[in-house]
């Protein structure tokens, strides 16, 4: 922690200890305030950072008694999880001592199966066993409209959108790494309903202490109020595309009808296709297009994007300012170029939940950005932005809101980089769930015989050396050898980085006809060399995951596939295998595939062979 950090959060701590007895003026930064310079004691102290809150929730407006009625929930604010968990004094963070929070050690255990799948759980190994936790609790406002919607769904979905709620409610970390085609909108409908949830506690509870601020000035008393965080947001959630945000924002607006949306119209047609267009996908008639297609790719695919929503009484304001926002929808890459831009992102400073929904597809976009954007959430604000210090919770003055955010994880699959993700940067002290289901073997077609070639490799960082190794000096010359298969065969290669080296190597080959497909193929391109390795003018095809994740075309006159990786999408596998039955007269006798494996692709592996299947393969000679 740099010198500037402790200046700063030492002074946050003097604010922390006593109440404000004037004002400054709301401009004043965080850089400034970190100059002041500190008196020896306490006593001393003539002045602390005090600014008003929020002007548009002055008492006059937004405060008024029938606002925090309205949001009332049905028991005791301190028997409630929210509260708990993100109070000011924190039941989960108290738990820990604080100098076990930068090196949180986990202990893991299974629990019994869901109707998500199996469960494991992992919680601090310093934290006591004896922390409260309660029931999931529902702002009354939300409770009607989610028990109508629910009494329309056959009871199979409302158990798997109530045992998902419950989770979510735990604000454990959360990551579901089986989220399937027929559920991901009851996954959606339950985590919009969370986020709502969450929101609406903070603005009553917000409120209704403006109204007691605004009590004891007139008495003349004064009360230790702790509230707020750094700025407004307190929700931020990363979507691939535009259609994605669509799905999400039309999920949150169901919960709560009858509410006005402010440029709802905008929205729309910013967020859908222009009326005129037409989507072959979803227009298109079922089975033509993979389902998991469709439902990527069918509307607005824009991956540049980012809108605030802001919630009041009467109200959900789409495209306000994300310091006026409780809500933030976007992509990586957009929001990555709004902190760019601004070379700032306070706005993040204060997010308690975090959710990524599609992590399969930003994995097939630019990762660094999601990284990039993750490092910004819970920092320590670079400005003051009108905040009321008095009223800040004193976790966000230690610098320890990222041990109590709650991230929330969806993706059909796991990869390494999700792994990685939820293991070494999400740190809640409340814990973290992953929920997996078992895999069973990918159906191909019958007949085709299945060849999964393994190699051996001494550690994750020599493993793509020993994989390029493998491939050139044992698996290709072989393939050469062979009249039949160094014909009409297919090289897949799910990595850029290794198709990239894959390429160069084959291209300086005397004897190789290749034509290549990858995702910067123009159209033009594309049809030359589908083309040309259809009617054998080309023996090899050389393509890569990322092409067929985004243009997903049936390629005619494959007879032999070798995957020099296997891909992260295990539909994929089949599909490819499928390939050389476009064509007529094909026997499945005819079709050889070969995958290269290390122990290192187990769960790539998993997916193909099957939960049972994988052991058995990994731990072969």
């Amino acid at each position: 922690m740099n010198s500037n950090t402790v200046r700063l959060l030492t002074v946050l701590n003097v604010v922390h200890s006593k109440r404000a007895i004037s004002e400054v003026d709301t401009t004043t930064s965080i850089k400034s305030i970190k100059k002041k310079k500190l008196q020896t004691t306490e006593t001393t102290v003539s002045q602390t950072v005090v600014t008003s809150l929020r002007q548009e929730e002055k008492v006059s407006q937004d405060t008024a008694p029938a606002v925090a009625s309205e949001m009332d929930v049905e028991v005791s604010e301190d028997d409630d999880q929210h509260e708990l968990h993100f109070g000011a004094t924190s039941e989960f963070l108290s738990s820990v001592p604080n100098e076990s929070l930068q090196s949180l050690e986990w202990t893991q255990h299974a629990s019994t199966s869901t109707l998500l799948g199996g469960m494991t759980e992992l919680v601090p190994t310093s934290a006591p066993k004896n922390v409260k936790t309660t029931s999931p609790v529902l702002i009354s406002r939300l409770k009607g409209p989610h028990e109508a919607k629910k009494s329309a769904l056959p009871e199979a979905q409302r158990k798997i959108q109530d045992e998902f709620f419950a989770l979510l409610s735990s604000y454990q970390d959360i990551f579901f790494s089986r989220t399937e085609l027929h559920i991901l909108s009851d996954l959606r409908d339950a985590a919009t309903l969370h986020v709502l949830n969450h929101v609406m506690k903070i603005r009553r509870r917000i409120l209704k202490n403006n109204e007691k601020v605004a009590h004891e000035k007139d008495v003349g008393s004064q009360s230790d109020i702790r509230d707020q965080g750094f700025t407004r947001p307190s929700i931020l959630i990363l979507l691939p595309f535009r259609n994605s945000a669509l799905r999400w924002l039309n999920s949150l607006i169901s919960h709560m009808p009858g509410m006005q949306v402010e440029n709802h119209s905008r929205f729309t047609s910013e967020f859908s296709l222009p009326s005129d267009a037409i989507d072959k996908l979803t227009s298109a008639a079922p089975g033509v297009y993979p389902e998991d297609h469709v439902e990527t790719f069918g509307g607005n695919i824009d991956d540049d994007f980012r809108i605030g929503l802001k919630l009041t009484r009467k109200s959900i304001k789409i495209f306000s300012e994300f310091f006026k926002s409780d809500i933030i929808i976007a992509s990586p890459f957009g929001l990555r170029r709004v902190i760019e831009q601004e070379k700032n992102g306070d706005f993040l400073s204060s997010i308690e939940v975090l959710v990524i929904d599609q992590l399969d597809v930003l994995t097939m976009q630019n990762w660094d950005h999601l990284e990039y954007v993750l490092s910004h959430v819970n920092r320590l604000p670079e400005e003051s932005h009108d905040t009321d210090f008095s009223r800040i919770k004193p976790w966000y003055l230690d610098g320890h809101a990222s041990y109590l955010r709650q991230s929330i994880l969806l993706s059909p699959y796991e990869t390494p980089e999700m792994k990685a993700l939820f293991n070494r940067q999400f740190s809640n002290v409340a814990g973290k769930l992953r929920l997996r289901k078992s895999w069973p073997p990918v159906k191909v077609p019958e007949g085709v015989q299945q060849n999964f070639v393994k190699f051996e490799s001494s550690n994750p960082q020599t493993e793509p050396d020993q994989r390029f190794e493998y491939f050139t000096t044992q698996l290709l010359p072989s393939v050469f050898k062979s009249a039949v298969q160094s014909a009409n065969t297919v090289i897949f290669v799910p990595s850029y980085f290794d198709f990239v080296r894959v390429r160069r190597y084959l291209k300086e080959l005397p004897e190789m006809s290749l034509a290549v497909l990858f995702e910067e193929s123009s159209n033009q391109d594309i049809s030359r060399a589908r083309q040309a390795f259809f009617s054998g003018n080309k023996s090899f095809l050389l393509t890569t995951e990322r092409f067929h994740f985004f243009r997903r075309y049936k390629l005619r006159g494959i007879r032999n596939i070798i995957f020099y990786a296997l891909p992260e999408h295990p539909q994929f596998y089949t599909e490819f295998l499928s390939f050389p039955f476009l064509d007529e007269g094909v026997d499945a006798a005819d079709v050889t595939c070969r995958a290269l494996f290390s122990k290192y692709d187990a769960l790539r592996l998993e997916r193909i062979v099957g939960t049972e299947a994988v052991l058995n393969l990994i731990n072969s000679p």
